[in-house]
């Protein structure tokens, strides 16, 4: 099991205020860890999925390769090998070692990348309080890389402990096993016409969300709340994964080769659904948000349902009067849960949103400068945008304007569908 000091400043001064974002984003990091043990952390179930020693390993990489060595030129590496051992996709850097093998990287060992995480973390510290120096772009934006791995790591292993018979909690604690009131379903109308789409000037943005624009959109309305638990059992029953008359051509291909019947966390015993959790497997909840769908079961619901998806743009304009809220990671339960009586329910939080817009770079992006320029936009081809983060998203990581992207036929994320139509 993970041992790891809370921060530990040595000697220097009290700390400043980036400072304090940086050490709260690296220990809520080490707090996801805690009750693993070793064994846990090298896991890796799928290709798509990582070891959480190797989310560990790569944050600190991210750090030390876009900032240490490149604003420190007499910065000493902690490993020479790590430079290619936990460099994810960026080309510009160097070679990567295979993705689909990280979980045979036995060595380094956890206490390795524990101290690897203390020596980048104390440089980080030191290079802060220089006078005259700002890494502040680069530091935000290896923060905010931080909190993206703080959430694909509880997927991960999320995904990893389901491979397991004994069916494993993360948390002992159940996340939501009480009777929950189911809300009925509404619509809210949007007259639509010219709207501006885009990061509005926040702190903080991702080069995916510039630069602010102006788009064209028809009257549509918009569910209240994602679709439930219980709304999705009932696709189901109807023999909603045996009528190709609902699917896209490839999500129906998909389903000829796996033999899928539901989503891929629950479980059908003596005639009641279970549903697999961070806390173990459940009695399926009826009201709760249905999560772990792909693109490709949200838009065969949608179908299903006289409905389809919204574009990301009506997603967004629809959600620009509402405060960034919800159920978020920091409620350490990190399972979707019912929808409130509000007129627009879980727009953040609880499950991320499939959208039908493909994942496209805006009019006029311009990627992040120098080597960081690979983060988001050499993926934007054949992934699908989602919105509004999920309960294993952390709190202050989102913004209205916060694009989200998966390939079609991914499922490991925490992700529903709320329904919209056409306003003729």
């Amino acid at each position: 099991m993970l041992d790891h000091p809370r921060s530990d400043h040595g000697d220097l001064a009290e700390p400043t205020s980036l400072e304090h974002r940086y050490q709260r984003c690296r220990d809520e990091t080490l707090a996801l860890v805690a009750s693993l043990s070793d064994e846990d952390c090298q896991l890796q179930s799928m290709p798509d999925a990582s070891p959480a020693k190797w989310h560990l390993a790569h944050s600190s990489w991210f750090f030390e390769t876009f900032i240490l060595q490149a604003q420190l030129p007499d910065y000493q590496p902690f490993h020479p090998s790590y430079a290619e051992l936990f460099n994810s996709y960026y080309n510009a850097i160097g070679k990567q070692f295979s993705r689909p093998h990280r979980g045979l990287l036995s060595r380094p060992s956890l206490a390795d990348i524990t101290r690897y995480r203390a020596h980048v973390d104390r440089h980080i510290r030191a290079l802060i309080r220089r006078p005259q120096h700002d890494p502040g772009p680069l530091l935000i934006l290896g923060i905010q890389h931080e909190k993206q791995h703080q959430e694909l790591l509880l997927m991960d292993i999320k995904h990893a402990f389901h491979q397991n018979p004994l069916y494993p909690a993360y948390q002992p604690i159940p996340t939501n096993t009480a009777a929950s009131q189911h809300t009925a379903l509404s619509w809210s109308c949007f007259d639509g016409g010219l709207v501006c789409i885009g990061d509005t000037g926040s702190e903080f943005s991702f080069d995916n969300e510039r630069p602010q624009h102006r788009v064209w959109l028809n009257p549509f309305e918009l569910a209240n709340r994602p679709v439930s638990n219980g709304e999705f059992a009932e696709f189901i029953a109807d023999g909603g994964y045996q009528r190709p008359e609902h699917w896209l051509s490839d999500g129906w291909a998909q389903l000829q080769d796996t033999g899928r019947g539901a989503p891929h966390y629950w479980h059908l015993r003596d005639g009641q659904w279970w549903e697999f959790t961070l806390a173990g497997l459940h009695p399926l909840q009826a009201a709760s948000s249905a999560c772990h769908l792909n693109f490709y079961e949200a838009t065969a619901y949608a179908h299903w349902a006289g409905a389809r998806l919204p574009t990301e743009q009506e997603w967004e304009h629809a959600s620009r009067a509402l405060p960034v809220a919800g159920h978020f990671a920091n409620r350490a339960r990190y399972h979707p849960e019912a929808a409130q009586h509000t007129p627009l329910a879980q727009m953040f939080g609880d499950v991320w949103e499939w959208t039908n817009s493909s994942y496209l770079p805006y009019p006029g992006f311009t990627p992040f400068a120098g080597d960081a320029g690979e983060y988001n936009g050499k993926f934007m081809s054949g992934q699908f945008v989602l919105r509004g983060g999920s309960c294993l998203s952390p709190d202050d990581h989102l913004r209205q304007s916060y694009r989200n992207f998966f390939y079609p036929h991914q499922y490991w994320q925490c992700a529903g569908l709320r329904l919209a139509r056409d306003l003729t």
